[in-house]
C-alpha cells in the first residue's frame, strides 16, 4: 500500500509515517521544510502540490492523510487579537491546503483500488464544543470537517472513501505537555480508524479511539 502523508516531519504525522513504514508499506512523507527522508510539499501552494503530483508519475496513492495543520491563535485576546493575517495563514494550511492536496492527487487516488482520504480535524470543529476562544483554529477545523463531508459525497462515485478524524489531545508541540495521550497512542488509534474506513462509513467524523463524534 502506498500512503502519502502531509505534515509528516513531526508529531502525529511523523508517528504515522514510522508506523506504516514499520508495517512494510511504502510511505511518501511530506513537509514544507523537509528533512532526511521527506519530500517537499507546501500544501498552501498550488505549484508545490502540482510538482509533487508530477513527481509521483503514474503511481497510485492508496491512502492520503491530510495531516498538515497550524494552531496560531492560542492566547489571542478578543479585544485587539486575532489579526486578519493570522486568519489567512491558518485557513491556507488547515482548509485550502487540504483541498489543494486532494485536488492535485486525485488522479493518483483514482488509480488506486478502494483509495481513502483521511483528514485530521479536531473535536474543536464540532458544534457541540463551543467554550469560546481559539476562534481561528476552531473555524478552520470546522471548515475542514465540512470540506471532508462534501468530498465524501462527491468522491463516492469514484470509489474513494473520506473520513474526518479527531486525533485526541496529544502531547506534541501543538498540544502541549499536559495533553491526555502520547503521539504513539494517537497514531495507533488513527491507523485502526483509517483501516476501517470504507464507502459504507465515508463522511464519518470519528475520534482516534473509535467513537463517532457529533458534527
Amino acid at each position: 500500500m502506498h500512503i502519502l502523508i502531509t505534515g509528516a516531519n513531526r508529531g502525529i504525522g511523523r508517528a504515522l509515517a514510522d508506523h506504516y513504514r514499520d508495517a512494510g508499506h511504502v510511505v511518501t512523507a511530506t513537509a514544507r521544510t523537509p528533512s532526511e527522508g521527506e519530500v517537499a510539499l507546501d500544501v498552501t501552494d498550488p505549484a508545490s502540490c502540482a510538482a509533487l503530483a508530477a513527481q509521483l508519475g503514474d503511481r497510485a496513492v492508496d491512502l492520503l492523510i491530510c495531516n498538515a495543520g497550524v494552531y496560531l491563535d492560542k492566547g489571542q485576546s478578543l479585544d485587539g487579537g486575532y489579526p486578519a493575517q493570522m486568519w489567512a495563514e491558518t485557513f491556507a494550511t488547515n482548509v485550502t491546503g487540504v483541498f489543494l492536496s486532494v485536488q492535485a492527487l486525485l488522479p493518483h487516488l483514482r488509480a488506486g483500488k478502494g483509495a481513502k482520504i483521511a483528514i485530521i480535524s479536531s473535536q474543536m470543529a464540532s458544534h457541540t464544543r463551543a467554550p469560546g476562544g481559539s476562534y481561528i483554529y476552531r473555524a478552520s477545523k470546522a471548515a475542514a470537517l465540512n470540506l471532508g463531508r462534501n468530498l465524501a459525497s462527491d468522491l463516492a462515485g469514484d470509489g474513494i472513501a473520506v473520513g474526518i478524524y479527531h486525533p485526541g489531545w496529544v502531547r506534541t508541540e501543538m498540544g502541549g505537555n499536559s495533553a491526555e495521550i502520547s503521539v504513539e497512542e494517537a497514531a495507533t488509534g488513527l491507523v485502526a480508524r483509517f483501516a476501517a474506513l470504507d464507502l459504507a462509513s465515508t463522511g464519518c467524523f470519528q475520534t482516534w479511539d473509535g467513537r463517532d463524534h457529533p458534527y
